[in-house]
């Protein structure tokens, strides 16, 4: 999933400012720019994740729940509450004590290019 969202950054169809990949859910926090809406970013980030699935691992059964759920972000308060929210989920879920720990997130990839940038 997360190669998938990397692509998707690096092809220019969404900049993704923060995200955690649960077992059973996903939380992206994101800014789709002109030309592309919120749907058709979701439609390729399920589409591309499930074609990469089917192809890598062989898994055939539906992997996705139609639709999504949506919220606005509309000022910078709101953006640092949501990005609290997406950080505090597998904490909340018990998968974790902290949230740089958990290794499906964008704190703990930041987290670790910064220290590998540090160790060259």
């Amino acid at each position: 999933m997360i190669e998938v969202l990397r692509s998707y950054v690096a092809a220019g169809k969404f900049r993704l400012h923060d995200f955690v990949v649960m077992p059973d859910h996903m939380h992206l926090l994101m800014t789709v720019g002109t030309g592309m809406t919120i749907e058709k970013a979701m439609q390729f980030i399920k589409g591309g994740f499930s074609y990469r699935l089917k192809k890598e691992c062989g898994y055939r059964r539906e992997v996705w729940q139609r639709g999504f759920s949506e919220a606005r972000v509309d000022d910078r308060q709101s953006f640092l509450q949501h990005r609290e929210y997406i950080a505090a989920n597998p904490v909340k879920a018990g998968l974790v004590d902290s949230a740089e720990a958990f290794p499906y997130c964008f704190e703990y990839l930041a987290k670790r290019k910064k220290a590998g940038a540090k160790a060259q």
